[in-house]
């Protein structure tokens, strides 16, 4: 009898003639018959997915692919001037930077969003609770602010907007608009919702576990990156990067 608890893997094997996903044969039932996102949520979650799965991931994956010359873009053209032999190591360099500043905040909001649903006394009072410990304690609140996108993130409501098209509960999407008003008025000014808070609400809307939100944004944005090296290979800015820094920052004696 085998101990289900031994380690072992139910992703994928293959025998000499053929490989399989999930247990679905790969060249049989799946190259030229699902989509790239189809195959991500079979892949990690062990089952087709849904017409509304597919498009809110889809709008994910095409949300946080690009936003310009962002750490980590700049990181992977400097990167790739460095070691143009070795492009897998610029994208690696790049993909660091999807951390809890930049593009990776999606498994913090979730968090605060999974607590809101648990709250006994409703989402409203959850948002309550949430928003008024996290301004006291002055932390940063994930999901929320953007330096450029003022007074509103025009991502977000575009994101939230297709997860309910597609037919999604919508509980996600109520608590985390629910803890946008919570924050306004615990701050006492409006803070956006950014597109990092939106795409925890709406993967949490299709079952998406926190634990792997940010691989996520990583699978986008490496696409992203592949690109802003093509445009490197053509256009080279990576050396005027470099001279911009030292114009911006210049070489002052300690203490002068």
């Amino acid at each position: 009898m085998t101990d289900i608890n031994s380690p072992h893997t139910s992703i994928a094997r293959h025998t000499a003639s053929a490989v399989y996903v999930r247990e679905r044969d790969l060249v049989e039932e799946l190259i030229g018959k699902v989509s790239f996102t189809q195959m991500m949520i079979l892949q990690m979650l062990g089952r087709m997915p849904t017409p509304a799965e597919t498009a809110v991931l889809d709008a994910v994956l095409v949300t946080i692919m690009e936003h310009g010359h962002t750490p980590s873009s700049i990181v992977t053209r400097l990167i790739y001037d460095s070691a143009p032999e070795a492009l897998q190591s610029a994208v690696a360099a790049g993909l660091l930077g999807v951390a809890g500043t930049f593009v990776g905040t999606m498994e913090g909001c979730a968090k605060l969003i999974d607590e809101i649903l648990a709250a006994p006394d409703g989402i409203e009072a959850g948002a309550t609770a949430v928003a008024t410990r996290i301004r006291a304690a002055r932390q940063p609140l994930p999901g929320f602010g953007h330096p450029f996108h003022k007074p509103d993130d025009p991502r977000s409501p575009r994101l939230m907007a297709v997860a309910e098209a597609a037919g999604v509960p919508g509980r996600h999407i109520a608590a985390l608009k629910a803890l946008s008003s919570a924050v306004d008025k615990a701050w006492g000014r409006h803070l956006t919702i950014n597109a990092t808070g939106a795409i925890a609400a709406v993967l949490g809307e299709i079952g998406m576990p926190q634990g792997v939100m940010r691989g996520i944004a990583v699978i986008s944005r490496a696409a992203g990156l592949v690109g802003h090296i093509y445009e490197e290979q053509r256009i080279p800015t990576a050396r005027h990067i470099w001279d911009a820094v030292g114009e911006a920052v210049p070489y002052r004696a300690e203490g002068k």
